[in-house]
């Protein structure tokens, strides 16, 4: 079934959202303790409350497609969303996955061009939509959020840098070694327990094999403690071991 959309008045399509209200209490208070915007001075922090919107989105909304007008800036309260390519033959590559405390959507933003791949919500999520409009004029005044700006496309940089290597210098157990580590680091902040909210068939879109490739070495792993494998997640078990695995780029079945 294809996802349900529905049109803001910035003109960019969401899916399944509610009816963006949330109590402008409750919208300073996760903007406080937001890493982005949780150094900005009180009055800054209200500015921005009276231009942020709030909407709840189901599992596999669209969010925005590749090509559509980057007209808005969104950071995850809840949940996560996917980052995705597809070709015309219908295959999928998962560039990144965005959970709570990130932001999404700041290329198109920033340069006023069109969006560079889809955002889809890959879980049930809740999101803030910051109006570019808005967002610029603001940003422009306060020097301290144009710093993190900077940090974060340096960030993705890196991130994309990383994903380039691993796809050309490392074979199959080294790159998903790394995707894996990877995960479990962006998560380590709301997971402890090592578990990454992910199927075999997202992971497969992320490092560029097959599913079945997938199944296979984690079930090699799993005989060997690495990880365990559970219905919609896999659980680091050796991030050690896993991380050398990541860092040799890997040989055979390893």
């Amino acid at each position: 079934m294809a996802p349900e959309r529905l049109k803001t008045a910035s003109g960019v399509n969401y899916s399944g959202a509610s009816d963006g209200r949330l109590a402008s209490g409750g919208k300073l208070s996760v903007l406080r303790r937001h890493p982005i915007f949780c150094d900005l001075a009180p009055d800054a922090l209200d500015q921005l409350c009276r231009y942020t919107k709030h909407s709840a989105l189901k599992r596999g909304a669209t969010i925005f497609t590749k090509g559509d007008p980057g007209n808005s800036l969104f950071a995850v309260i809840s949940g996560t969303v996917k980052i995705s390519i597809s070709s015309p033959d219908g295959r999928n590559a998962i560039l990144n996955l965005i959970g709570p405390g990130e932001l999404f959507g700041e290329i198109a933003v920033l340069d006023g061009q069109a969006r560079t791949a889809d955002a889809t919500a890959n879980t049930n999520c809740e999101i803030f939509i910051i109006d570019r409009r808005e967002f610029l004029p603001f940003v422009r005044n306060q020097p301290t959020l144009s710093m993190r700006f900077i940090e974060l496309l340096c960030a993705r940089l890196r991130w994309t840098s990383e994903q380039v290597e691993q796809v050309i210098l490392q074979n199959l157990p080294g790159r998903l070694a790394s995707a894996l580590i990877g995960l479990t680091e962006k998560r380590k902040s709301d997971r402890k327990d090592g578990m990454i909210a992910i199927t075999q068939q997202e992971i497969s879109e992320m490092v560029g094999m097959t599913r079945e490739s997938i199944n296979k070495q984690l079930r090699v792993w799993a005989g060997r403690n690495l990880v365990r494998l559970e219905h919609g997640a896999i659980v680091v078990l050796d991030p050690v071991s896993l991380r050398e695995l990541a860092e040799a780029g890997s040989e055979g079945n390893a």
